[in-house]
């Protein structure tokens, strides 16, 4: 851990040997995005490496399908939760 100034002279302080963080729901959502692309005939790799506006849109068109989903999922949970009266 280190601690730096930036140009307005706040500190900053950088945790190099801290783990990131894991997103619970992270390998879920990278599980729909690349259905999404491929069933729409490509791969989340290929459209990754593109630079068109067709690569573009297809890839928010699946982060969108992807948000709706896990909005879905998590709903679902805390319906769940609130039925058998847990927090």
């Amino acid at each position: 851990m280190y601690v730096t100034r930036t140009k307005e002279g706040t500190a900053m302080t950088r945790h190099e040997d801290t783990a990131p963080l894991h997103e619970p729901l992270a390998e879920l959502e990278h599980q729909l995005i690349t259905a999404y692309v491929a069933g729409a005939g490509h791969t989340l790799e290929e459209l990754l490496t593109r630079h068109d506006a067709a690569a573009r849109r297809l890839l928010a068109e699946a982060s969108s399908y992807a948000s709706t989903r896990l909005s879905e999922i998590e709903a679902r949970s805390h319906y769940l939760h609130q039925l058998h009266g847990q927090p």
